[in-house]
């Protein structure tokens, strides 16, 4: 690539209660940090999203110049020309950060946390970068989940699928039909899209709800990160 290494990702990190065998990335929204997503999950549950065997990792994007805050900085994962599902895709800045957290990822994979045992997904913006690192780079990973996510109509993610024949990350897609930023038709087109492109994908409904999180949504992700992440047998020895 011949670009100077990204500096690593600040992140806020809860460590499993027990032995470390799964990691879960999860990517804040768009002007939001891991800190704040971090916060805001332990809002809504009363304590942190926390588990026996998983690391759950939150990094924070890097400030960067936001076009539809019309160029103010912010911390985003990439830049869109608007939020909107029917523009073109900026994809430098996308590919750039697929860089950043690739090596977020390598780091577990150094500490011994094989590739299906990585799971990646994050809210609003953070998921549709999460779509974009596991479907385009790392179709290894054990799922994705998009929570009040989309991706555009023409999204190179449904490029690199059309051309794809290997295996897939599950994806878990949650969506409130109130959401007055990120529409539920958008999230619903792009379940529909990658479900068509064979990825096996779920959309859960949430009605009345906005653009936001709520606790039964969190409670059903813990659920199906379990299931995707179940805690392994001691090997005998």
């Amino acid at each position: 690539l011949g670009m100077a290494a990204p500096a690593a990702l600040q992140r806020s990190v809860v460590s499993p209660a027990g032995r470390h065998t799964a990691s879960l990335i999860f990517l804040h929204g768009s002007g939001d940090t891991g800190q704040g997503a971090r916060a805001w999950i332990k809002q809504i549950l009363n304590q942190d999203m926390a588990f026996q065997h998983i690391k759950v990792i939150y990094p924070t994007a890097p400030a960067r110049p936001y076009t539809p805050m019309k160029g103010a900085f912010s911390n985003v994962w990439f830049d869109r020309y608007k939020i909107c599902n029917d523009v073109p895709e900026h994809i430098e800045s996308i590919d750039s950060m697929c860089r950043g957290l690739t090596d977020l990822i390598n780091d577990e994979v150094k500490n011994g946390i094989a590739k299906n045992r990585i799971l990646i997904g994050g809210f609003s913006m953070g998921g549709g970068m999460a779509m974009h690192l596991a479907y385009r780079f790392h179709q290894d990973l054990a799922g994705v989940f998009a929570l009040s996510s989309f991706l555009n109509k023409d999204s190179a993610v449904y490029q690199a699928l059309k051309r794809n024949e290997s295996a897939l990350p599950e994806l878990f897609q949650c969506h409130g039909t109130a959401d007055e930023l990120v529409l539920y038709s958008w999230g619903e087109e792009t379940n529909k899209m990658l479900k068509s492109l064979g990825v096996s994908a779920s959309l859960h409904t949430f009605p009345n709800l906005n653009h936001e999180l709520n606790r039964s949504e969190i409670e059903k992700l813990k659920s199906w990160i379990v299931k995707k992440l179940p805690i392994e047998a001691p090997k005998p020895n």
